[in-house]
């Protein structure tokens, strides 16, 4: 396939950005979108220009750092699917595919299509963990969990933290994510002790990160590469509520 790419340039959060054309020639309809941008980052070295810059590391779908908005839609128009296992066959030959970063005034452009997504990892800090001894493991059954309980924990655990969310949000909001971590931990028996500092922690940190806040488009759950459901967001607001009784 022979594409036309229309790729967000920056080389760093205080420069200006633009769109830049290249041609995508010789495409294998098998190809990742990342390997299809490896092969133009190589035509642009051997021109001796600035090869693409954009964040990558499993490209199994798992780490969620492949962080790129394709006509509009983060990680691109299939569901449930991250940009590295977005395969190129889903394009037709002759196409235009404009390529951006991560959209949200909490994710400042590093350079290109790399942005700086730490404010997800302060968000964490702030209360998105269970305190805990170090010492030796117990037996998985040494705490019973009921099964639904359980479910709902495993559900909210697929978050793989991408921000997809928070680029899909008009409001550039991060409820989802912050829901999916509290509704995770308050789920089970051993993050219950810390329920009420966590979910306080966690949205106090949310606005001061710059995030907005939730006004149900439901953009969030349609951009998620894993699913995750905005019902969780009605169980943030209501450990929020219980959190202060």
């Amino acid at each position: 396939m022979d594409l036309t790419l229309m790729v967000w340039r920056q080389k760093s959060a205080d420069a200006p950005g633009k769109l830049d054309q290249y041609a995508a020639k010789g495409i294998s309809r098998e190809m990742s979108f990342l390997e299809m941008l490896d092969v133009v980052n190589e035509g642009i070295v051997k021109a001796g220009g600035d090869p693409i810059a954009f964040d990558h590391d499993c490209r199994e779908g798992i780490c969620g750092t492949c962080s790129q908005v394709i006509n509009g839609v983060p990680h691109g128009i299939e569901e449930r699917t991250t940009v590295c296992q977005l395969h190129m066959r889903h394009f037709k030959d002759g196409d235009t595919i404009y390529i951006e970063p991560w959209h949200g005034k909490a994710f400042p452009v590093v350079r290109d299509l790399i942005v700086d997504r730490s404010a997800l990892d302060r968000l964490i800090q702030s209360g998105g963990y269970v305190s805990v001894h170090t010492g030796g493991v117990p037996d998985a059954n040494a705490i019973l969990i009921p099964k639904g309980d359980a479910d709902t924990a495993m559900d909210a655990a697929e978050c793989i933290g991408c921000g997809a969310c928070v680029a899909a949000c008009p409001n550039g909001s991060a409820m989802l994510f912050v829901a999916a971590k509290v509704t995770q931990l308050a789920s089970l028996p051993q993050g219950r002790v810390e329920a009420s500092e966590r979910v306080r922690g966690m949205i106090d940190k949310m606005s001061d990160e710059g995030f907005g806040n939730c006004s149900n488009h439901y953009e969030c759950q349609a951009a998620c590469p894993k699913g995750v459901k905005v019902s969780f967001i009605a169980k943030l607001n209501r450990e929020y509520m219980k959190s202060w009784f």
